[in-house]
């Protein structure tokens, strides 16, 4: 009888390229490919060190230079919203969420392309295509979803397609892969909205963690993330408490970088013992 032992997934390293949070820094991506039938595994494995999916692809900023760029989750049980975050809360509860198979609509794109103009218009994703935005939903191997949020007509016979939501199910928690929304609606505070019905629904599933993506400390588009209570940041190989926000902001200094082969090494991959971080 033959046997096939499952295939190790290999790492490779972007080419450096400008930063697009931090003006005057370069930025590099430590990544491999999300696919076959231990794909799900792998995703819950690796999110929980920091890496982040797109399509099918897992990847972690490991830039030669810079620490700033910090994986973000927040402690569900712990989280209590701010004054706020309660008011945002209310003012959007009148938005009906539906959840969906990851598949692609017109409707989607159009928001999604009036989201990029308004607030990413010179952005990495500003050119994306409908076919593109397609891919970016539809190419997942592992457990997602789509969450929709609409809100009434003006006639109040139909409902508009307000904001949008690719979300991973993970072992542990959701992760939230990338939402947009309409920027006419800068006073209802949407992003913030999305996050807080996240935390919501890992609660009623009993799910531990809300993934937020990457904090980037010293970079004033990620100022939001911060402001959410039980913020913890994936730094030195372990889940921290996020604390005081500015002593991450001093993080540059090359001999603080593991080589390349170091930190694949020190990688935890499904079905092996965990790597002893101390």
């Amino acid at each position: 009888m033959r046997h096939t032992l499952p295939l190790a997934p290999q790492f490779y390293v972007t080419a450096p390229q400008s930063c697009p949070y931090l003006e005057g820094r370069l930025e590099r991506k430590l990544f491999t490919a999300l696919q076959g039938e231990q794909a799900e595994d792998l995703n819950d494995a690796l999110s929980k060190q920091g890496f982040r999916r797109s399509q099918n692809v897992l990847y972690r900023p490991s830039c030669s230079a810079c620490n700033a760029c910090l994986s973000a989750r927040i402690r569900v049980a712990d989280f209590k919203p701010s004054k706020s975050q309660k008011r945002t809360a209310k003012k959007n509860d009148h938005l009906a969420r539906r959840t969906r198979a990851p598949w692609a609509t017109e409707e989607q794109y159009d928001l999604f392309r009036r989201y990029l103009d308004a607030r990413h218009a010179d952005g990495g994703m500003a050119d994306m295509d409908v076919f593109e935005f397609a891919a970016m939903i539809e190419e997942t191997p592992v457990k997602s979803r789509v969450i929709e949020y609409s809100a009434r007509s003006e006639d109040r016979k139909t409902r508009d397609l307000v904001a949008v939501c690719l979300t991973d199910v993970l072992d542990d928690g959701l992760s939230m892969v990338y939402s947009f929304y309409d920027p006419d609606r800068r006073s209802d505070s949407l992003g913030t909205f999305i996050i807080l019905d996240h935390i919501r629904l890992a609660q009623e599933a009993g799910l531990p963690y809300v993934y937020l993506g990457y904090w980037v400390a010293g970079s004033p588009k990620m100022d939001y993330k911060a402001k959410f209570a039980a913020l913890e940041v994936y730094s030195g190989g372990r889940w921290t408490p996020l604390g005081d926000p500015e002593e991450f902001e001093d993080q540059s200094h090359p001999l603080t970088h593991d080589p390349i082969a170091e930190q694949v090494a020190q990688i935890s991959l499904p079905g092996a013992r965990p790597v002893n971080k101390d």
